[in-house]
């Protein structure tokens, strides 16, 4: 019988592995588009969405979706993850300012903790 491979080969890749998986515990089958909308709000701190739009490629449906994923109601009044917080810019109430919620910084920290120490 040929044995299961699972030879640890390089432990930086592991280590990102173990933090994406931090997301899925939220969601197993969250998408590679919500995954990227929350890791560009924890690098752009109270981003404007179209600048998701602009920077990630998205259709302004598109970044809507996912923002609402991230914040605390999904579509259809479903029950959203809680990583972001969506408000009104002050400057411009056009415009959505996205930043972390608390549940996001701590999870954003953790995913840091994973891959750097």
């Amino acid at each position: 019988m040929d044995p299961l491979r699972n030879q640890l080969t390089d432990p930086g890749v592991a280590r990102l592995l173990a933090a994406f998986e931090r997301l899925r515990l939220l969601d197993r089958e969250v998408p590679a588009q919500v995954v990227a909308v929350f890791l560009y709000v924890a690098s752009h701190d109270k981003c404007h969405k179209q600048a998701i739009e602009e920077d990630l490629g998205m259709t302004t449906a598109s970044a809507s979706r996912n923002t609402d994923w991230l914040s605390d109601t999904h579509r259809l009044n479903k029950k959203g993850l809680g990583l972001i917080i969506k408000e009104v810019d002050p400057t411009n109430k056009r415009r959505q300012q996205l930043r972390l919620s608390a549940k996001g910084k701590r999870l954003i920290q953790q995913i840091k903790d994973d891959l750097y120490e």
